[in-house]
């Protein structure tokens, strides 16, 4: 791996759809560099400190949320000169997003009392009234010709599906739930899922014209679903629970062929690699060099020895390092709340949040865990790589830390102080984004050969 010198950021960092600009906020300006050489092509100055940004998905336009404004304002890379400013007034902003044609921003009012679809082609606007989410609630077809979006009214959870061509309403049926955390469409836009809030077990399968093609229920008492995610091929709905267990749906019957629960003590039979984040130190050999007083006296406060850190293979059983949430707070670290699908729908990752220095790999198509990376600090982020089962995380420290079907390695970052509390892939895989507090670096990723099954000795 190489890594790039490091560059100033105070806020959000993302690569373009297209793979070839990156998008920085520092403070009030939207710096845009080239991916390549990660020069500045762009340079825009907004009104107030970034919080937001998002890139069109023809990755010629992007948008600045200054929710402090509030107030949004949006960008092209094709015309410098070009400008749009979008201020809602007393309403307020709350979120803002693209829509799939790259021609039209969706924003939330403050207190969800309406949500807006501004047109930058006519200035022409339409609204969508009592959005039940600012963020969520809101999730578009993979062929960008529909939308749907959660609204609620007399006590009640509603889904709009409206056309994105003209943003006319085509629909409207009402949902059994009782507080609608979330929807979304599923890959190849068949079916569309729909979960309750933690404090109801529901998830929810409909069909585009509002039949409810399946109800699923794990369990009655109890914090229900935590995460939801489809799996990229769409024959997989993976469902994460406050309970500690990943559970798997078909999308054929919608019934669950595979459970998968987080234990703190690892017992064989276990067929998967344990991997545990260890010290190494440095030896060096300083027996002959020769050192005059000044130069001892000078670096007497430095450390004695440079650490390195490697992953070691652990013999079950093991018993993973966890923590028990406090009863009386709400929103309790527990459950999976970090779960991904690898490119391929092969693999996906779970992090239970009692045991947040762990991250669990789980082979769907043998049924059987794959592999546990077991960290010294709470894993901060995972993401696989967008082209292969790669899957690359950080925990805050100088090191990144990768699995492959092959095995997992620890990767230092070269940089001075440089603490890896965040990452990004590129859409073409070629490279990381890495983000420390108050700076980001690049790391250009090497090509896995095209076979999973590969040697570690290749």
């Amino acid at each position: 791996m190489e890594f790039t010198e490091s560059y100033k950021q105070t806020g959000p960092c993302c690569f373009s759809p297209n793979a070839r600009f990156l998008a920085v906020a520092v403070d009030y300006r939207l710096v845009i560099r080239d991916v390549l050489s990660l020069k500045v092509v762009q340079l825009f100055s907004c009104l107030d400190k970034i919080s937001y940004i998002e890139w069109a998905l023809d990755s010629e336009y992007i948008l600045c949320g200054l929710y402090k404004r509030p107030m949004i304002q949006a960008w092209s890379l094709t015309q410098p000169e070009w400008t749009c400013k979008i201020d809602e007034g007393p309403a307020g902003i709350a979120y803002a997003r693209w829509s799939p044609d790259s021609r039209h921003i969706l924003t939330t009012s403050d207190f969800q009392l309406r949500l807006t679809v501004w047109s930058l082609v006519n200035t022409a606007c339409v609204h969508v009234q009592w959005p039940k989410h600012a963020s969520k609630g809101v999730s578009f077809t993979q062929d960008g010709k529909f939308a749907a979006i959660c609204t609620r009214r007399d006590c009640k959870d509603y889904i709009n599906l409206l056309s994105c061509h003209t943003w006319e309403i085509m629909g409207v049926f009402a949902v059994d739930t009782l507080d609608l955390a979330d929807i979304e469409w599923s890959p190849d836009d068949s079916a569309i899922v729909i979960w309750d809030s933690p404090l109801e077990y529901k998830v929810l399968i409909y069909s585009p014209d509002g039949r409810c093609l399946s109800k699923y229920q794990a369990y009655e008492s109890g914090l229900g679903v935590k995460t939801v995610s489809w799996s990229p091929c769409g024959q997989f709905l993976a469902v994460g629970s406050y309970d500690q267990m990943l559970r798997v749906l078909n999308h054929l019957t919608w019934k669950t062929f595979a459970e998968f629960l987080h234990l703190s003590t690892v017992r064989a039979p276990c067929y998967a690699a344990v991997f545990k984040e260890v010290d190494e130190p440095l030896q060096l050999d300083m027996s002959e060099l020769c050192l005059s007083d000044d130069f001892i006296q000078g670096n007497s406060d430095a450390p004695e020895g440079h650490v390195r850190v490697r992953y070691e293979v652990m013999e079950v059983p093991i018993t993973l390092p966890s923590q028990k949430p406090p009863a009386d707070r709400p929103n309790p670290k527990q459950g999976v709340g970090l779960m991904s699908w690898s490119k391929d729908s092969q693999y996906i990752c779970t992090r239970n949040d009692s045991m947040p220095t762990a991250v669990w790999i789980w082979d769907i198509h043998r049924l059987e865990l794959a592999a546990i990376l077991v960290q010294k600090d709470p894993i901060r982020a995972a993401a696989w790589d967008p082209t292969c089962p790669r899957l690359v995380l950080c925990t805050g420290s100088s090191h990144l830390y990768m699995w492959t079907p092959s095995g997992a390695y620890c990767v230092s970052n070269p940089l001075p102080q440089f603490s890896v509390t965040d990452l990004k892939w590129n859409s073409d895989g070629s490279c990381l984004l890495l983000k420390d507090k108050e700076s980001f670096c690049c790391a250009a990723m090497p090509i896995l050969p095209e076979s999973s099954e590969y040697s570690s000795d290749d």
